[in-house]
């Protein structure tokens, strides 16, 4: 890199957070949890804006790749933070009802979402016409846990009986969301990178049954402050970041290796030490997420954006808010949550924000989107995520009383990644 380049990169970045953090100060100046502003900032720097002058001129083609590096940094952090927040805790005394929700959450969209990828099939050819109608099931079946308890923490209800349960389930629907994009991935590997994938077996039981027991005894069960904290977060960042490239060197992407490293993390007599963990790695996720908005937003294109496309987006957006409204919203009634209670629960449910911006990078990267079907279904995140506030306020301004399950240990609002 030349002085010019080293400028114009320094550049990009200042110029990257200060829209972001502006956006997503305005977002939750209307009631919007920050990452839709960010989101919406990785959009208008794309080349929507202006035919593309803008993105030409502020990120030229050189420079695009040091940004997504970052961006990837960034990503494997955040799927880190997500396993890592992910509270084993939430689901205890709740596990029927997280199952039972998180079950109707799951397959009501998933079916309705493999149906519309049959559809779509006929606009979007692809050689891997299975994993592309599975993938769409995906698609929009999940979850942003982070998001969801940032909303609720917000709310103050992360220490409810429906802030608990919704965790729970959020927390269920997550790790059966990218345990199936695993499996996703792993049929679609080509050639050699099958005997690879196979190797993800002994890695999942190394990590739970060698590092984690490791782990629980080696970790300080101090104030999480000090030289001992620094040292367990850069040791749990280089066991996430090598997590991440042993699964990448699988065949199979680098997010599932750092957000099992985060989920296999123990909880047990290290409280603090673990608070400052997701601390530290919000910290540095505040930054470099936000360049993977951007990095993101420069593969939306909606220059082209005409009837088809409108007709596209509308079925997108009935089949993910339809599907998960009323998964949940079936699922939670079944287990005897009262009906205005339910259906702030599929509100919640209904948020997707940076977790689905994830999946949708990976289906890019695989092939099995093209860019206009990509660009949809940002907005469709974007949307769902927008709505979730507005309708919860609507539906939950004055909570009901929702029956606690069986007995377990008080509910603890959970530390969230801001820009997630």
């Amino acid at each position: 890199m030349d002085g010019n380049q080293v400028a114009l990169l320094l550049f990009d970045l200042a110029f990257i957070l200060v829209l972001a953090q502006g956006l997503g100060h305005l977002a939750t100046r209307i009631g919007q949890p920050p990452v839709v502003g960010e989101i919406l900032a990785g959009v208008l720097l794309g080349p929507t804006l202006l035919n593309g002058a803008v993105s030409d001129a502020l990120f030229p083609h050189e420079i695009r790749p040091l940004l997504s590096a970052m961006a990837d940094v960034g990503v494997t952090l955040f799927m880190f933070g997500v396993g890592l927040e992910i509270e084993r805790q939430a689901l205890r005394g709740r596990g029927r009802m997280a199952a039972v929700v998180s079950l109707g959450s799951t397959v009501v969209p998933f079916v309705l979402g493999t149906g519309l990828g049959y559809l779509l099939l006929r606009n979007h050819e692809t050689d891997q016409k299975g994993a592309f109608i599975v993938f769409m099931g995906l698609a929009v079946s999940v979850t942003a846990f982070p998001v969801l308890a940032r909303i609720l923490s917000d709310r103050r209800l992360a220490a409810t009986a429906l802030g608990g349960i919704a965790l729970a389930s959020a927390a269920l629907v997550d790790i059966v969301a990218w345990t199936a994009l695993a499996g996703v991935q792993a049929a679609i590997g080509g050639g050699g990178a099958h005997w690879r994938v196979a190797l993800m077996i002994p890695f999942v039981l190394v990590l739970v049954l060698v590092v984690r027991p490791w782990l629980r005894r080696r970790m300080p069960p101090g104030d999480g402050r000090g030289p001992a904290a620094s040292w367990w977060y850069a040791l749990v960042l280089i066991g996430a970041l090598l997590c991440g490239a042993a699964t990448e060197a699988m065949g199979m992407h680098y997010i599932f290796g750092a957000f099992l490293f985060g989920l296999i993390m123990p909880s047990e007599g290290a409280d603090r030490l673990r608070a400052d963990l997701m601390q530290r790695t919000r910290t540095v996720t505040s930054v470099l997420l936000p360049v993977y908005f951007v990095v993101a937003g420069l593969k939306v294109d909606l220059r082209g954006f005409g009837w088809a496309q409108s007709a596209e987006l509308a079925a997108v957006l009935l089949v993910a808010v339809l599907g998960k409204f009323g998964g949940t919203y079936l699922g939670a009634r079944s287990t005897g949550l009262p009906a205005r209670a339910a259906t702030a629960l599929a509100a919640l449910m209904n948020t997707r924000g940076l977790t689905e911006l994830v999946i949708l990078g990976v289906g890019l990267q695989a092939g099995l989107l093209d860019g206009g079907l990509y660009s949809l279904l940002v907005v469709m995140a974007l949307v769902t995520t927008a709505m979730t506030g507005p309708v919860l306020t609507r539906t939950y301004a004055k909570p009901v009383i929702v029956p606690e399950t069986t007995p377990g240990p008080p509910d603890r609002s959970p530390s969230v990644t801001p820009a997630a």
